[in-house]
């Protein structure tokens, strides 16, 4: 199974007055999405399955990507668990890839719980981390396939 952690783009900050789940993408967080979105695209398998959370600044994120082929998951809001998310995207189950648009702590979590670091674990503003499972020799394992940053394209 493939999963496809991307943390939303740059939104504007929770100190002025929006709701958490108001928050809209700067203009750079536009551009940010843009970015990954093209790589993605090029990257993608077609039969990924796209998951967002509800908070504006994922759906936003999401929309540089497709315009119609994602679901908004009421659990996967600011502040999921990281086994919350495991459980949304049937991890190491899925027989599709999934791409997950989320928030921090959330992914970083899950990306430091699959690949067993000690250490905390904090995926950047508009980042994507693409994590494989593959079983071998009997035993499962998880592959860091990819790790990209929009500012490095």
């Amino acid at each position: 199974m493939d999963l496809i952690l991307w943390r939303h783009a740059i939104a504007v900050d929770a100190d002025e007055g929006l709701d958490d789940l108001k928050r809209p993408l700067t203009e750079e967080g536009e551009d940010q999405a843009k970015e990954m979105a093209g790589w993605l695209k090029r990257h993608l398998p077609r039969n990924t399955r796209i998951l967002t959370s509800p908070a504006l600044r994922t759906r936003q994120t999401v929309l540089r990507l497709t315009k119609t082929d994602y679901r908004v998951v009421n659990e996967l809001a600011p502040n999921a668990t990281p086994d919350t998310l495991l459980r949304v995207v049937n991890w190491p189950l899925s027989e599709e890839p999934v791409l997950v648009v989320g928030h921090q702590p959330t992914l970083g979590e899950v990306a430091q719980k699959l690949l067993g670091m000690q250490m905390g674990c904090s995926i950047k503003k508009g980042a994507v981390w693409w994590l494989h499972h593959r079983v071998r020799d009997g035993k499962g394992q998880v592959i860091l396939k990819a790790v990209q940053n929009p500012r490095m394209l």
